[in-house]
């Protein structure tokens, strides 16, 4: 099936933002595209006009619009998992004072699709939506040390393993024992892989086949929990995340 252009450039526009890049210039989108103003700027008034991108009134500068949330809170809201998992994401919170998360896989990355702010915690990097690198973070390690091995080979093809932290594992051999591990153990855990300082915990959940349907992760500060703390928090995920499975054994696949 052929790539339709201008759908191809006008969905690339929408991944140029960001957490870091909210707003873009024209010109800063022209040079990240490799495309002429005029050109750009067609893409972007059609977008604007069906209100998939929005315009700062105070500098001019371009950012997501609104459509953008009414569409990713529908997807969202339909995902049984998210429904069926958000009590026990409320009892983590509660029982641990941290924040808590719900994440899956698309494509080579997670994406946080639920989370629970905890009352201990100051953590606020992340936010619903976000999307997670696979190598640095517990819920990615967890995603993927439950593919099936073709899945995992394809996964693993040319994967660009980003530095995020001096702790990160950018060594394709070293991360392949690692994911080994976190299948021997039943949870992955980054050491500040992702973020200096922070320390994440996932257990991943099941459905009937014994696929991986998501993870659930607590994010922890370093100066905050200690390990035998840690361990308690991995206790608890592990007793949910073996709930969540059995509930989802049923009608999901």
């Amino acid at each position: 099936m052929p790539i339709i252009q201008s759908v191809e450039r006008a969905l690339k526009i929408l991944d140029l933002f960001d957490e870091h890049k909210s707003e873009l210039k024209i010109t800063e989108i022209s040079e990240k595209m490799g495309l002429h103003k005029s050109t750009v700027h067609s893409l972007l008034k059609t977008l604007h006009e069906y209100s998939y991108i929005d315009q700062n009134p105070d500098n001019g500068k371009y950012r997501l619009g609104l459509k953008l949330a009414e569409r990713g809170n529908l997807v969202i809201s339909n995902m049984d998992i998210r429904k069926t998992a958000k009590k026990y994401l409320l009892d983590l919170s509660a029982k641990t004072g941290q924040t808590v998360h719900l994440g899956i896989l698309d494509g080579r990355e997670g994406v946080y699709i639920d989370k629970v702010e905890g009352e201990q915690s100051i953590i606020r990097y992340s936010r619903i939506g976000r999307r997670l690198p696979l190598h640095s973070t517990a819920i990615g390690k967890v995603l993927l040390a439950y593919q099936p091995p073709n899945e995992l080979e394809h996964l693993l093809k040319n994967y660009n393993y980003q530095y995020q932290t001096a702790n990160t594992i950018i060594n394709e051999a070293i991360f392949r024992k690692e994911i080994e591990k976190v299948k021997e153990q039943g949870y992955a855990v980054d050491e500040q892989e992702n973020e200096q300082g922070v320390r994440c915990a996932a257990v991943p959940i099941f459905n009937g086949k014994g696929r991986v349907l998501a993870a659930i992760s607590i994010s922890t500060l370093i100066s905050r929990v200690n390990d035998p703390e840690l361990q308690i928090f991995i206790d608890l995920l592990k007793t949910s995340c073996n709930e969540l499975s059995e509930q989802m054994k049923y009608g999901y696949e």
